[in-house]
């Protein structure tokens, strides 16, 4: 492999790159992209886990949320005990870091040691139950949620913070789906990866081989649980600023990654980006031309797409590109 290790990364840069010139160039479609840009960095980061382990994790938005209470805190708290300045939107994102963080390996701890179905249940309990103790314990301002519109004015001035919300939330949000990416490749050029893929094929016979699957799974999880946060404390916290428990906490998110990266291709690098492409550019135009209709006719889409491609897209055009120029940069 080589000097070829990491030219797979080139399109997947080179795809947000356009993205991000598309988006300067024609303000018109800036918020347009950055839905775009939410979404492929959903399913870049969800992907690190799904993708690698075969795990479907339904309670994923979790780790979003507490992400967005990450940031929050750091802006409405912190700032009270020192004065940061600027400097507290930096510790927003170590807070976002910090709480994912903690809640995947409390969550791994437990979740991980079961599969399937099981695996997914305990993952939508968990879900659930942390935004309920938020509500019912008022952890956090509970059910009334955290405004901090006045806190963000106030620390970074009136444009300063309106620059932030419009404007650098989104490139915060680019950066953090191709570092994801970059994550990924990473990972599946390394001994991390190899086992992931071991124990994807088949669980028992990777145990038998040696391979401490649990341990391999919780570095994933991990992973994948702080990308989330990190997109949480920027597409959410930075973005609209404000935290509202049954917003952050709602499972139509992790049902969209779920379906972003199954339509690009599980496992794969370039899947989720081309994922979450297909899905967002699809949602927001059929939600123009058909409003209200665009759940309806949005499903049978999905389903056709993901039985004509089983692997994803990105797994037909693996398949066709072997042993190609090509197939150099598709993994």
């Amino acid at each position: 492999m080589g000097k070829d290790k990491y030219l797979p990364i080139i399109p997947v840069f080179a795809a947000y790159l356009i993205l991000f010139l598309i988006a300067q160039s024609q303000p018109g479609l800036w918020q347009l992209v950055a839905t775009l840009l939410f979404y492929c960095a959903l399913g870049q980061a969800f992907n690190i886990f799904l993708g690698m382990t075969g795990y479907v994790d339904f309670g994923y938005v979790a780790f979003l949320g507490v992400g967005t209470y990450g940031m929050a805190l750091g802006i409405t708290r912190f700032n009270e005990l020192i004065p940061w300045g600027p400097g507290v939107i930096v510790v927003g994102f170590l807070l976002a870091i910090l709480f994912s963080g903690l809640l995947s390996i409390a969550v791994g701890a437990v979740a991980l040691r079961l599969r399937g179905a099981y695996f997914a249940i305990a993952t939508i309990g968990v879900n659930e139950g942390f935004r309920f103790l938020i509500e019912g314990a008022r952890i956090w301002n509970g059910s009334e949620g955290i405004i901090f519109f006045s806190e963000l004015n106030e620390l970074l001035g009136r444009e300063a913070a309106g620059a932030i919300s419009n404007y650098w939330a989104d490139v915060i949000v680019l950066i953090i789906a191709a570092l994801a990416a970059l994550i990924t490749l990473i990972y599946m050029r390394s001994k991390i990866g190899y086992a992931l893929t071991a124990l994807r094929e088949d669980e028992d016979a990777a145990k038998v081989m040696g391979i401490n699957v649990t341990k391999f799974k919780i570095v994933a999880f991990i992973t994948s649980a702080v990308f989330a946060g990190l997109v949480g404390a920027s597409a959410w916290a930075l973005k609209t600023p404000y935290v509202f428990p049954p917003e952050v906490f709602e499972i139509h998110y992790t049902i969209e990654a779920i379906i972003i990266v199954l339509l690009g291709g599980a496992g794969t690098l370039l899947g989720p980006l081309i994922g979450g492409l297909i899905y967002g550019i699809s949602k927001y135009y059929l939600s123009i031309l058909l409003p209200g209709f665009q759940l309806l006719i949005f499903a049978p889409i999905i389903i056709v797409i993901i039985v004509v491609f089983p692997r994803g897209v990105v797994g037909l055009l693996k398949e066709r590109s072997k042993n190609t120029f090509l197939g150099r940069f598709i993994v």
